[in-house]
Order: structure tokens, then C-alpha cells, then sequence
């Protein structure tokens, strides 16, 4: 067995033995594999095993791959930072973006989204842990910004996403996802099913608090390498 497979499935053993632990229930996590930098080789590789679900964040990197595996059925999650002129690209060629983080950029995907594809899905990324390094909204803003969103017709509000700063210590890698999560609950929307929280670092806490995708790149792929 490969060492990308070995990955694969330690990562989905891993995802198994997390929802066991909080009592959820199984494939109650989705994983999103976090395939930036890495050669379509590979993520073809990982589509044979079952996976269908990448995450990119360079827009042009992706696209040249989406050229190379036509013939696989791929859900595409842009994960990056967004700049508007690069929307109608992400709005043609993705089926999820996770990144959205203002109104104007949730008008622009909604606008520029062909017509003959599905709703665009979209989490709104919430700065949990004000980092002024990190692109997000404040969680203060989430309410407001949920509610201009409604009125948009060719995306749909999944939910949200979140990077908290890195811990290593399990209760302060739970806390940020816990809050975010609490506050969503409490919104009680229906709508937003979706908790895009956790990475290889602290997925044992995203998936505690509430996390429905998990976004893993190094525990599959090991160390970034560039095409």
C-alpha cells in the first residue's frame, strides 16, 4: 500500500474514531481534501480511492487541473482568499467556496453564476479569533451579512467556516469552534447545515464541537510540493 493511500485511510479512520468518541453518527463528517500545490496525479489517486470532494486556493492553479480531469466527477470547494476579479471565474468553475466574508462578494458570485448550473454553495468565513492576519467577518457581523445574503438567487447559504489562531491545547482548540458554533445554533436557521472547521492540527476538537467538514491537507499529502 502507498503512502497516499495509508494516508487516506488513517485520516478516515481518524474522522471515524472522532464522531465515535462525541457520540455522533457515522460519515456525520465529510472530508474535504485540501489539494493545493499538489499534481493532479495525485488527486486522481485519491478519486479512485473514493474522494471526491478538493479544496483549492490559488484560482489558476485549479483551473489548469479541472482541464486535466474532465473525466472525474470532482466537487470543487474554493477555500482561498477571494479578490473580486476573480469571481466569475470561481462562480463558473467551483461547486462550493468557503471563503466569502462580505456582501459584495457574495453579489458578484450570485450575479456571475451560469444559469445552467446548480446554486452556488457558500460558507461565510467568521474571523473567530481576530486575526488581523486572516480574511474574515466578526462573528457580530454573521447576523446581518445572513440576512442580505437571503435575497441573493444563484447561491446557496450553506454555512460557515472558520481558522481559529493555532493551539495545540485540545480545550483552546475547542473553544473558538465551540462559540462560532453556538452562535450559528442560536440563529436557528435551517438552512445552514454545514460547519467547515477543522484542519490535521485540531480535528479532534473541530469534529467535537460541531464541525460537518473537515479540510485536511498535510496528513494526506505530507509536506507541500509544487507541480
Amino acid at each position: 500500500m502507498n503512502t497516499l493511500k495509508q494516508n487516506f485511510y488513517a485520516v478516515q479512520s481518524q474522522i471515524h474514531q472522532a464522531e465515535i468518541a462525541c457520540e455522533r453518527n457515522k460519515n456525520s463528517v465529510k472530508l474535504l481534501a485540501v489539494s493545493k500545490t499538489k499534481p493532479v496525479k495525485m488527486i486522481a489517486e485519491l478519486y479512485e480511492l473514493g474522494q471526491r470532494d478538493f479544496g483549492e486556493n490559488y484560482l489558476q492553479e485549479t483551473l489548469a487541473k479541472q482541464q486535466q480531469l474532465t473525466d472525474l466527477k470532482i466537487n470543487w470547494h474554493f477555500i482561498g482568499p477571494i479578490q473580486s476579479n476573480k469571481t466569475k471565474a470561481i462562480a463558473n468553475h467551483f461547486s462550493w467556496v468557503h471563503s466569502v466574508d462580505r456582501f459584495k462578494i457574495a453579489k458578484r458570485l450570485s450575479e456571475q453564476r451560469p444559469c445552467h448550473l446548480p446554486p452556488l454553495n457558500i460558507c461565510l468565513q467568521v474571523n473567530i479569533s481576530h486575526e488581523i492576519s486572516k480574511s474574515g467577518l466578526s462573528l457580530t457581523e454573521l447576523p446581518e451579512l445572513i440576512e442580505k445574503i437571503k435575497g441573493l438567487d444563484n447561491i446557496c447559504l450553506r454555512g460557515v467556516m472558520a481558522i481559529p489562531a493555532p493551539e495545540t491545547i485540545y480545550e483552546l482548540q475547542c473553544a473558538p469552534y465551540r462559540k462560532l458554533h453556538q452562535a450559528v445554533i442560536a440563529l436557528k436557521n435551517s438552512e445552514l447545515d454545514t460547519f467547515s472547521f477543522g484542519m490535521t492540527g485540531d480535528l479532534k476538537a473541530a469534529i467535537a464541537e460541531g464541525s460537518t467538514l473537515v479540510r485536511i491537507g498535510t496528513a494526506l499529502f505530507e509536506k507541500r510540493i509544487r507541480n
